[in-house]
């Protein structure tokens, strides 16, 4: 018989997936906000082709060597212009290839991101006070996260330790929500002729609800406040959709007052799906 085949969801907007938003942030800060290129590079970088020589084996410890180096450079650098000597020939020099723009660090809070700009000590037009090239603090939200990660070239993906083909950064936010087939929520008769839907069931109409609610707003021309705080609904959803015990985010309840039992909760631990169900099967 057939088991059901996955569906799926387009969001109305990206939302960070909650398995991959530290990996996100790491990534954010190792690359240029602007162009999307590494901060480093083996050629202008002291030791980093070293560094990556040592790596070239381990993906993992390769990833974590570039976020080391990379997340402390504060401007993706320029090139420099060609010095030419007196028989006109421009000396080539090793560069970098950036935009030669000041990079802000990137802050999580709950499930948010934030870019945190440095402020500039420059006048204003009348002379007082200090002036600041970009506001101190703001919302990256995932739609920007995405056009980032986008920029990044095939060379910069390889070089962090991930995948051009099986493991590229964009693919970890989320514009489509797999939607499972009813084998894996199955409804619980209560007794009579009521039946009751599995909790993911339950989780999946809010994100529905969520998301037509977002692209309503969105498409009425509502004030950028109110289609924030739908996008933050959304990304709630979608959060303890697949994980429910997220630290300093309060759980998603049933009306019951009961916990949902997110995915992460059905997979892991000794009763979970895997050890519980799959391993002492023969």
């Amino acid at each position: 018989e057939c088991p059901g085949h996955f569906g799926h969801l387009d969001l109305a907007r990206p939302v960070y997936h909650i398995g991959f938003i530290n990996k996100i942030k790491k990534i954010l800060e190792s690359v240029c906000v602007h162009c999307g290129k590494l901060k480093a590079d083996a050629l202008t970088t002291d030791g980093f082709a070293e560094e990556l020589r040592l790596t070239s084996k381990n993906r993992k410890r390769r990833f974590q060597k570039v976020w080391e180096r990379c997340s402390k450079i504060a401007t993706c650098e320029a090139d420099e212009p060609k010095e030419e000597d007196e028989m006109g020939d421009g000396e080539e020099k090793a560069s970098h290839g950036g935009c030669g723009q000041e990079q802000p660090a990137i802050r999580r809070e709950g499930l948010r991101l934030y870019t945190q700009w440095k402020k500039t000590k420059e006048d204003n037009e009348d002379g007082q006070g200090p002036k600041m090239a970009q506001p101190e603090r703001k919302k990256l939200s995932a739609a920007e996260a995405l056009a980032i990660l986008k920029r990044i070239p095939d060379e910069d993906i390889d070089v962090m330790g991930l995948s051009r083909e099986w493991a590229r950064p964009e693919w970890m936010i989320m514009t489509v929500m797999p939607v499972p087939p009813p084998p894996v929520r199955p409804g619980i008769s209560e007794g009579g002729t009521a039946k009751g839907e599995d909790d993911l069931t339950y989780k999946l109409a809010e994100i529905i609800k969520a998301s037509q609610q977002l692209k309503r707003f969105e498409e009425e021309g509502a004030p950028p406040h109110i289609v924030d705080e739908f996008e933050d609904v959304l990304q709630y959803h979608t959060a303890t959709y697949m994980d429910n015990d997220i630290a300093g985010i309060p759980q998603a309840l049933q009306k019951s007052g009961r916990p949902v039992k997110s995915i992460r909760a059905r997979l892991k631990g000794k009763e979970g799906r895997l050890r519980g169900n799959l391993m002492g099967k023969r």
